[in-house]
């Protein structure tokens, strides 16, 4: 009879998936017919983008280090500030909800707001450059890894943190002995990851003009340059796939 029952509710789990899905497809007209009339457009878009233009690569080469350097400082000024917002966010570590409810609240409005959105912003404050595109990455890398490391923090082994209360150490010893070893792993981890989204994030921002390699993809789009547009996809690609087998290799040796 559970047996019966708990087949009954799986079937059930299924139909609800696939009404649902249907109903998002209807609503949002997604239909297998559009992308069949679709798929002539996209032959014809991939043949202008080859063979990629690749006299364009010294011109790529600035605004694509451009790219990287915009990263690296968002990715570092972001994870810097997660840091304090994550260890009072954790309730093993700020048992006081008066003080962590609110930082996760303002922690969940900044991860609301996308990176786009902070981009345009910024350019709207600051202007077109790469400024805009840096201060987005650093309030988008802030909500990403303050976001995981609180969770990490919370999910430590207590035992070390009760051992050192109970000798007398102070909170702030509490911290760098008995939390930073057990979440620091993790946090580096979760910032390398940061890292490589921000890469993929900073190339898009140029879009809405802040800054990097973004800037010279809309010019080759809007000037119908498919094969400059399909060059820098390229460079972009090999860049990322570069960073991510490094910090994949770091990552295994960090967990």
């Amino acid at each position: 009879m559970q047996l019966t029952t708990q087949r009954y509710k799986r079937i059930a789990t299924w139909l609800l998936i696939v009404i649902v899905l249907v109903l998002c497809s209807i609503q949002t007209k997604v239909t297998p017919y559009q992308l069949i009339v679709g798929l002539p457009q996209m032959g014809s878009l991939l043949q202008e983008m080859i063979p990629p233009d690749w006299s364009y690569v010294p011109t790529i080469w600035g605004p694509m280090l451009e790219t990287i350097q915009i990263a690296i400082v968002g990715t570092t000024l972001g994870g810097i500030i997660a840091v304090p917002v994550a260890l009072l966010c954790a309730y093993n570590i700020m048992p006081n909800k008066l003080v962590s409810i609110p930082m996760r609240i303002v922690l969940n409005l900044v991860r609301t707001v996308p990176d786009l959105l902070f981009a345009s912003i910024f350019v709207a404050i600051f202007g077109i450059g790469p400024f805009a595109g840096m201060l987005a990455l650093v309030f988008f890398s802030f909500g990403i890894i303050a976001k995981l490391t609180f969770e990490a923090i919370e999910a430590i082994d207590p035992g070390p943190l009760e051992a050192m209360t109970a000798v007398g150490a102070s909170r702030m010893q509490v911290i760098i002995f008995g939390v930073v070893p057990q979440a620091l792993p993790y946090f580096i981890s979760y910032f390398l990851y940061t890292f490589e989204v921000n890469i993929r994030a900073a190339s898009v921002l140029g879009l809405v003009g802040a800054g990097g390699i973004g800037l010279l993809l809309d010019r080759s789009l809007g000037l119908f340059r498919y094969d400059r547009a399909s060059m820098i996809i390229l460079l972009t690609l090999v860049i990322v796939l570069v960073i991510d087998y490094g910090s994949t290799r770091i990552r295994r040796k960090l967990l």
